[in-house]
């Protein structure tokens, strides 16, 4: 398994966002008890979010980022995915 930090980039304003963030964060929920999802949060001085997951590859985890409430609503104006070593910490294999 491998990790991966996601950034997000909101192309909504905090409006649209609060509207459709209960429905988003009931999925990421649902990632973070499944184990998927390791923390996610937004950012504090900019319109975006980071997301840490565990995922086989980055094209499954994107088909999975694909299913964010947020990114079918058109919320996402980019989306970055790379994959991280975590040398200490938590998640380190």
């Amino acid at each position: 398994m491998n990790t991966f930090a996601v950034n997000y980039f909101y192309a909504a304003d905090e409006a649209a966002l609060a509207e459709i963030r209960p429905i988003h964060r009931v999925w990421l929920k649902g990632l973070y008890e499944s184990g998927t999802l390791l923390a996610s949060g937004p950012m504090v001085d900019n319109p975006g979010a980071l997301l840490i997951f565990k995922a086989e590859s980055v094209e499954e985890l994107s088909a999975l980022l694909d299913n964010d409430p947020f990114d079918i609503a058109g919320f996402i104006g980019e989306r970055v995915v790379t994959q991280w070593n975590p040398v200490f910490g938590p998640w380190v294999s």
